[in-house]
């Protein structure tokens, strides 16, 4: 049995006095001021949130990679001496690892800050170099050692400095967006999940196993060294499976590997709950916030679990994250401060005296601290509106600041007497300890120097002299998804006051900051903030703050242009499509082997349920004669393959997201239900199953419905779909005609976004080929009668279709007949708005060449013409 003055180092021994003879006090005295350090520092920054965008990033990983890591390499260390009964390592290494390891967390921190990519890759190789060299430092211990009864817990700290080594580089990738924005998502739950349970849990649990009963101050269960070897092959087989598989964006292996961990979890925690007993424990303070730590590891493995299993990876990014406060709060936090409840009085302490007295101390007040701390982990982690969260926040930084308080108390006088100490000794102050304080008082300079770069307050205008903008305001909507701000240039004359609407509509979030001016708080989904820029007289960035997504390409250039006129020409006056298009000679040949697209409407397949699956790929496609451009495209082509049907008809579209590089999701007008989850964005790889029922007839449009849509459907992403009328008369002849806007250039590019929002397409198309039913004109034979099926897909112009040489007796628009063929009226245009549908009939009188248009003439002499060969 254990008595109030054992040392937890030894497992079922007395405490070795080699470790104060050896002069670990001024070690570990000096190594928790440095994490002491980073906790404060980790609670400025989570009270900054609200104006600092990185805010977030920063005290997450402050209180993780600083103050966490430092207190785990330190603990780590010293508990696998005393479980191995190992020789202690030179102290001089363990300082310069340790040394080593603030410093590259420091440049980490400080890299992603200031967005120097060099310096955090720098703090990266540092910080991977020192955890590198305590694995081998722990590895060693093992050779040669005596062991005992919980040597195997040394296994957990090994596992877990793997697992961090292999989290920094993923943060690293992630961090310098050498990941790519097509792997961003994998990556990042990877990380997320190596760090908080490999780096952070693996040594938590390990360390419990000997704790919990030291703490309890009972004799631990004789099968302990048994589970423990059990448990650590769950966790740590699992936790290897799961982020395989995360990175792999294989879902199935995510929720094994996950599914191992929590079984692990589950084995450990029922050991510990048999371990308790009815009798005083040495020290309830820490035995309740450690019992309630691992309560909050087996909640968020399960949550974690469960989420992983329902959802998939692209959707679950927010879910995730909300987690993360939970386990970083709830297990981290908590286990940190009961830990350090019992541990810090033997290791600070001279003797039994003051041990206890320093434990009296750190005791102070444990029982409204942890129903305090433990509430707001409650807050935080359930659904509740924004201020009961925020409540939440106050309540756990009030509980781990009262304790960071009389941590530091006893960290002063803990110091006190060791120069005392010193003094009466006769020698000179220990150097390891000023040397480690002048370091951390770096460290925070550091951070301090990263976080005075920029002024992140809303609401601040540019200043500047007014230029030829003067007086002039204009607001751009701007969106943030896929990785990429659009538009990603925006340009204004000098003295415009600009203000930027910005939307996040993208699954994670982003924010949005500017260069030397205001910046967004991070957005979810759907939310919305307007930034002031006032009078811009200098060209100017933006970007989304959250690292790594910059270097991925989340960036915005605000070019102000000196030439009013030109900048204003984007609105009014600007030169016609045809002639901006310059060299499109709509008269040129086709390439050799090109196919003009079939504008026949295939018949409606028998049955009543059709299953369709779509692929969402890049796709290069003439587009005019001699013309090649990328197209975004459903299916292959643009527009997407049309689907045929008739009332009350079930279409099952699977959509297959092929593309590499960005999202894609999919509206179908023809169907009525909830828009939520079947017109979605999925990620690359992904696919979605999307079921509607027709019910209505009508032409009708889909297309994709990712934001934003414009560059979506305006490179091509559109389709139609056809539904019959009841008693729809057959005819000899039934087309499908899509009209479209081209725009030409790089999908997505500055050129091709500034032509789509000003509204100057390259050519307008039916069946997005310019010209080619001119040049491979429809065939019918005279007295044959014709229906032709029209949608004007935009994105920004409708339609009036018009053929020449004949009238119309039928029209059908929007789902309902105009004109019928025993009217005595006829129709000479079928007028379609922007996503508007509908049919025309008509018979051709004798052989001839009818050309169709757009009738809008700036249509048709720029591609929106056709030709029906009619012979005898």
């Amino acid at each position: 049995m254990y008595s109030k003055n054992h040392d937890p180092g030894a497992g079922d021994g007395p405490p070795p006095s080699r470790f104060k003879a050896s002069g670990l006090r001024s070690r570990h005295l000096a190594a928790h001021v440095v994490v002491a350090v980073w906790v404060v520092l980790a609670l400025l920054a989570a009270s900054t949130q609200q104006t600092l965008p990185v805010a977030r990033w920063l005290a997450i990983h402050l209180f993780l990679l600083g103050a966490a890591t430092t207190a785990i390499v330190v603990w780590s260390e010293h508990f696998a001496v005393a479980m191995l009964h190992a020789p202690l390592p030179d102290r001089r290494w363990s300082n310069a690892r340790l040394a080593g390891l603030n410093t590259g967390v420091a440049g980490v921190l400080t890299g992603v800050w200031a967005d120097l990519p060099v310096l955090t890759g720098a703090g990266c190789v540092l910080l991977v170099t020192a955890v590198g060299a305590h694995l081998g430092v722990l590895v060693r211990m093992g050779r040669g050692a005596l062991g005992g009864r919980l040597a195997p817990i040394a296994d957990y700290y090994r596992a877990a400095a793997a697992a961090l080594i292999i989290g920094a580089v993923l943060g690293w990738l992630l961090a310098t967006g050498k990941a790519g924005p097509g792997h961003y998502t994998g990556l990042k739950l990877a990380h997320v999940h190596v760090t908080l349970l490999g780096w952070i849990g693996l040594p938590v649990l390990g360390t419990l196993f000997m704790l919990w009963p030291t703490v309890l101050g009972v004799r631990m269960a004789e099968n302990t060294t048994r589970l423990a070897r059990r448990v650590l092959a769950l966790t740590g087989g699992g936790l290897l499976t799961a982020v395989a598989g995360l990175t792999a964006g294989w879902r199935p292996a995510a929720v094994l590997g996950i599914a191992g961990y929590t079984v692990g979890v589950a084995v450990a925690a029922q050991l510990f709950a048999r371990t308790v007993r009815r009798r005083p424990a040495i020290s309830a303070a820490a035995a309740w916030m450690l019992a309630a730590a691992a309560g909050w590891l087996v909640v968020g493995v399960v949550v974690d679990l469960v989420v992983l299993a329902a959802r998939p990876l692209g959707e679950i990014q927010d879910d995730i994250g909300s987690l993360v406060p939970v386990l970083l709060v709830g297990l981290v936090a908590q286990v940190l401060i009961g830990a350090l409840t019992y541990l810090l009085p033997i290791v600070l302490a001279s003797g039994p005296k003051e041990r206890a007295a320093l434990r009296a101390v750190l005791e102070r007040g444990w029982a409204p601290r942890l129903v305090v701390l433990n509430l707001g982990i409650v807050l935080l982690a359930l659904p509740l509106p924004g201020p009961l969260g925020t409540v939440g926040m106050l309540l756990a930084g009030a509980a781990g600041a009262a304790f960071l308080a009389l941590a530091l108390r006893v960290l002063v006088r803990s110091a006190r007497g060791l120069l005392q100490d010193a003094d009466k000794a006769g020698v000179a102050r220990r150097p390891a300890v000023w040397g480690t304080a002048v370091g951390a008082v770096v460290t925070v300079l550091a951070v301090l120097v990263a976080n005075s770069g920029g002024d992140t307050s809303g609401g601040t205008s540019a200043a500047g002299t007014a230029g030829a903008g003067a007086g002039t305001t204009r607001t751009v909507a701007v969106t943030l998804a896929d990785m990429r701000i659009r538009p990603a240039r925006v340009e204004v004359a000098a003295g415009t006051d600009l203000r930027l609407k910005v939307t996040n509509t993208d699954a994670q979030r982003h924010d949005l900051k500017v260069e030397d001016g205001p910046s967004t708080p991070m957005l979810a989904k759907g939310h919305t903030r307007v930034l002031d820029l006032g009078q811009v007289t200098e060209d100017r960035e933006a970007w989304c703050t959250l690292p790594g997504h910059k270097a991925a390409g989340m960036t915005m250039d605000i070019v102000v242009k000196d030439d009013t006129a030109t900048v204003s020409s984007g609105h009014e006056g600007h030169p016609s499509a045809a002639a901006d298009s310059g060299g499109l000679d709509l008269s040129a040949d086709f390439s050799s082997g090109w196919q003009p697209r079939t504008a026949d409407l295939t018949p409606a397949p028998g049955g009543t349920v059709h299953k369709v699956e779509l692929h969402a790929a890049h796709t290069t496609v003439e587009v005019a004669p001699g013309v090649k451009q990328q197209m975004w495209t459903f299916g292959g082509t643009a527009p997407g393959p049309t689907l045929h049907g008739k009332v009350g008809d079930v279409f099952e579209v699977t959509l297959v997201n092929d593309d590499p590089s960005m999202g894609h999701g999919i509206d179908f007008h023809a169907g009525s239900l909830a828009p939520d989850r079947p017109m979605r964005t999925i990620q690359p790889g992904e696919r979605l199953v999307y079921r509607f029922r027709a019910e209505k007839a009508g032409a009708w449009l889909y297309h994709c419905s990712t934001a934003p849509m414009l560059q979506h459907m305006g490179n091509g992403m559109y389709g139609a779909v056809i539904i019959d009328p009841p008693g729809l008369k057959k005819v000899d002849h039934e087309y499908v005609l899509v009209s479209s806007e081209l725009y030409l250039g790089t999908p997505g590019s500055t050129a091709q976004v500034t032509k789509m929002r000003q509204n100057t397409p390259d050519a307008w198309a039916f069946n997005g080929i310019a010209n080619q039913y001119t040049q491979r004109p429809l065939n019918v034979k005279a007295g044959e009668r014709a229906r032709f099926w029209v949608i004007a897909a935009g994105p920004s112009d409708g339609i009036a279709f018009h053929l020449v040489g004949t009238v119309f007796d039928t029209v059908y628009k929007e789902g309902a007949y105009l004109l019928k063929p025993d009217q005595a009226g006829g129709s000479q245009v079928l007028d379609l708005a922007t996503a508007q549908g509908g049919f025309v009939e008509t018979t051709f009188p004798g052989a001839g060449h009818y050309a169709f248009v757009d009738h809008d003439m700036r249509h048709a002499e720029a591609g929106a013409h056709g030709m029906v060969e009619v012979s005898e």
